[in-house]
């Protein structure tokens, strides 16, 4: 039976490649995450809206993000919209790490998507009679979602948009596709120089279980905030 070797975290730069592979997913996740989330609370804005135009403009969007593969996205990103784009933007993009750069415009527009509709379900839950009197008290209508509507929808969505969180932080490995030197991709490379596979899989996976978890634990700790807040009010 082969016994397990850690000794190469000691030997060579693998050990400082895994600490920037794990701070570079991070780093794509969290951008992600917050781009995300204020794309998606525009769309329902959008979706609230009386205009029929925006209104279809924000389907074909959901639509669109939630029927393709996000590795297809990705690929679409880098290298279909690259090449359409002036030079110049071309050669400023590839400057500041452009694989980078699609990859979160890519994950940050597929998650946006899906949390979208787990905002509009929360608010579709509330009863429309709130809004109303929202807007009897002189509330404007930006004033009525901000104080009153997305309070109460956000303690709904929190469960579904945790694990969308969830999803988005272990697609950031997708990134691998395309060059981004995150954790996945370092694992593979550090894989491929010493083939200790297990070893070298087992840290990444590891890696992801922490985040993983931390994640689901903020989501329990802001859900029961959100209550608390709900319950004092």
């Amino acid at each position: 039976m082969q016994t397990l070797d850690f000794s190469f975290l000691h030997d060579g730069p693998y050990a400082q490649w895994l600490i920037q592979g794990a701070a570079r997913s991070i780093l794509l996740f969290l951008i992600s995450w917050c781009c995300a989330f204020a794309l998606a609370l525009l769309v329902v804005a959008l979706r609230a809206s009386h205009s029929r135009i925006l209104e279809g403009l924000c389907r074909a969007f959901v639509a669109y993000h939630r029927n393709i593969p996000g590795l297809v996205q990705i690929f679409f990103w880098y290298f279909g919209i690259s090449q359409i784009l002036p030079k110049s933007w071309q050669m400023a993009i590839n400057a500041a790490h452009g694989e980078f750069i699609f990859a979160l415009i890519a994950l940050a527009l597929n998650a946006a998507a899906y949390m979208s509709e787990d905002l509009r379900s929360g608010i579709k839950s509330l009863s429309g009679t709130q809004m109303e009197a929202a807007r009897a008290l002189g509330l404007s209508y930006v004033q009525a979602m901000r104080r009153v509507v997305l309070p109460q929808a956000l303690r709904i969505a929190v469960p579904p948009i945790v694990n969308q969180t969830l999803s988005l932080f272990k697609s950031t490995s997708l990134a691998m596709a395309i060059g981004v030197a995150e954790m996945t991709y370092v694992s593979h490379q550090i894989e491929n120089e010493t083939f200790l596979s297990f070893e070298t899989y087992a840290i990444a996976s590891v890696f992801y279980l922490v985040c993983s978890f931390t994640i689901i634990a903020c989501g329990s700790w802001l859900q029961r905030r959100l209550i608390m807040t709900t319950v004092k009010a």
